[in-house]
């Protein structure tokens, strides 16, 4: 295992990770009617990590397949991926490009970087706490994170909505994203 301490961290030591599928959500909240929340998650995508000599000058790249979006809810995805949200079939892809790590707190940072929904590009700053490396039954080296922000939706064009008659609004403009996450080695 290719494990190196690294400010007071037990780190992989530089080279290409990829998000491992079945040990990774990349998931979403947002309150619904103003009382409840509803969770969904995106079924497929694909990551790479590159961790750098130095961890602060690692990058991710990310693609989600837009219409992989599930909710639990057949009729709400359909919605979900029409031109009122998603409009998958012109925007297939959700993508997010790191652009540098700061506020490095013991194993807690921040990951900034560029997500595109539709054909917006904004920056966003994610919270990322590092939860360990390892080698897993199978010989392959891992790593495991969890990372979280809030968007504006709105400000990505999906700003459908319907007034609710005892106020607020249907869906919220804020949607939480949350990742829980696993890479596996690659070279």
């Amino acid at each position: 295992m290719s494990i190196r301490e690294w400010e007071g961290l037990k780190v992989p030591t530089a080279g290409e990770f990829a998000l491992d599928k079945a040990h990774t959500r990349v998931g979403f909240v947002v309150k619904h009617m103003m009382v409840s929340k509803v969770r969904g998650h995106f079924a497929d995508f694909e990551g790479k990590i590159v961790i750098a000599e130095n961890p602060l000058e690692s990058s991710v790249d990310v693609v989600i397949k837009a219409g992989t979006i599930e909710t639990g809810a057949a009729d709400r995805d359909g919605h979900l991926r029409s031109d009122d949200f998603l409009s998958t079939d012109k925007f297939p892809e959700v993508t997010f490009r790191s652009k540098r790590v700061s506020n490095l707190s013991g194993d807690k940072f921040t990951l900034v970087g560029d997500l595109t929904v539709r054909d917006v590009t904004k920056e966003v700053e994610l919270k990322v706490e590092f939860n360990g490396a390892a080698t897993n039954p199978w010989g392959q080296e891992i790593f495991g994170f969890g990372a979280e922000t809030e968007i504006d939706r709105e400000e990505y064009g999906l700003t459908w909505n319907q007034a609710l008659e005892t106020g607020g609004v249907l869906v919220a403009k804020k949607v939480k994203i949350e990742i829980e996450g696993e890479a596996v080695r690659q070279a």
